[in-house]
């Protein structure tokens, strides 16, 4: 069913009917109690059956065990800090699961629990083996519910937000659609609040709208804002995204039928292969290389691959194989590649033309830092990262 050779378009006839549902904390979690909302949980599994039937293939990407967890520990959502928020989702996971579980059963369907980290995602080995597990799930006619790790991850080394989780997870299985069920029926112009707010139908320039987004709802931790940037990493990969109210009745297949009120980010009609997209749409920022202006200029026109002779400075602390974002000398977020070097070897091979790359790292290596294969330039399409200020950025020059 999926297409596991990373070089090719994500199109394919499969696709079709394939799709990631994204549920936030405000609809499974009653704000005063902090108890399930088992009426919404059992509207939207009957629907999921329904759709499961007509054929469709179904992933879920719930957020909410922190929510239901903190009862137990005797917190609020205002009072959790960090540590907190870690041992309410353990305390909130199995209620979270338990509740799907039984619910979808009664429904005539199983489910799943996958939990992910910031690493399964980043990482390309532990991106294909998730990508594998939720395939077979899907396969076996078991519906995959994905959450982040909550228990185990911290500020610095997490999603922070489950929009942008569903967006990989619509990429990882070249889903046709991504549903993103909020407490607002869409994207508006200004504060839905405001005297003469209008619902933005229809997006394909996600860059336009982001302006117009702020806040957070008291029980999750994504505003509008992360999911518009979860709707463009899914434009990107050939996915369309609705943005829309989780409704009781029928939450998504009254979407598909064009009953509701709701919020298209149109896909990208020839979207890039799934290898090219894993390397553009981060979830978070590893390092970054600014480039001598030459070098860069001669990366947008020709040249697709980077020499350490190209470089005036480093950002961030990185290994081998993560993907680094490009910089030229004004601040222009250019391509993001995979590194063939450490941010310390950098550092050494780039700092020391004169010397070999043997003679430095006591081993023969390349002196390109990033190979052709492994950079893609960035298109109007993509959103562009601010160059960090970063007090451990080295110069080299």
């Amino acid at each position: 069913m999926f297409d596991f050779d990373d070089r090719k378009s994500v199109t394919s006839p499969d696709a079709k009917r394939r799709i990631v549902i994204k549920v936030g904390s405000s609809l499974l979690a009653n704000g005063e109690h902090l108890t399930p909302r088992y009426a919404f949980m059992h509207g939207l599994l009957a629907d999921i059956k329904k759709l499961r039937d007509e054929g469709y293939e179904v992933v879920l990407t719930s957020s909410g065990s922190v929510a239901l967890g903190l009862n137990a520990i005797n917190r609020t959502p205002e009072s959790a800090n960090l540590q907190d928020k870690q041992a309410a989702a353990a305390c909130g996971q199995p209620i979270l699961m338990h509740a799907y579980k039984q619910i979808a059963l009664e429904y005539g369907f199983d489910i799943a629990q996958v939990l992910v980290t910031l690493e399964d995602l980043e990482d390309r080995r532990r991106f294909l083996n998730t990508k594998n597990t939720i395939h077979r799930l899907v396969e076996r006619g078991v519906m995959p519910v994905v959450n982040e790790n909550d228990t185990v991850t911290t500020e610095e080394i997490r999603v922070g937000d489950n929009d942008r989780l569903a967006a990989k997870v619509a990429q990882m299985i070249q889903a046709e659609t991504l549903f993103i069920l909020t407490c607002v029926d869409g994207l508006y112009d200004r504060d839905p609040a405001q005297p003469g707010a209008v619902l933005v139908e229809t997006i394909n320039n996600v860059s336009q709208y982001l302006a117009a987004t702020s806040g957070t709802s008291a029980l999750g931790s994504g505003g509008m804002m992360t999911k518009l940037q979860a709707a463009n990493m899914a434009q990107n990969a050939g996915c369309t995204t609705i943005i829309a109210l989780g409704e009781l009745d029928s939450p998504i297949s009254a979407l598909i039928n064009g009953e509701r009120r709701h919020t298209r980010c149109v896909a990208q009609a020839s979207p890039s292969s799934t290898w090219a997209i894993w390397l553009t749409d981060r979830l978070q920022m590893a390092g970054g290389l600014v480039l001598r202006q030459e070098a860069a200029d001669r990366l947008s026109v020709d040249s697709k691959e980077i020499f350490r002779e190209d470089v005036i400075s480093t950002h961030g602390t990185f290994q081998r194989a993560d993907v680094l974002h490009i910089y030229d000398e004004k601040g222009i977020e250019l391509a993001r590649g995979m590194t063939n070097f450490s941010s310390d070897e950098t550092s050494l091979i780039a700092g020391h033309l004169a010397a070999s790359i043997e003679d430095l790292l006591g081993y023969k290596g390349s002196s390109r830092l990033i190979n052709a294969n492994n950079l893609v330039m960035l298109e109007d399409h993509h959103l562009n990262w601010d160059q960090p200020v970063d007090s451990r950025a080295v110069m080299l020059l």
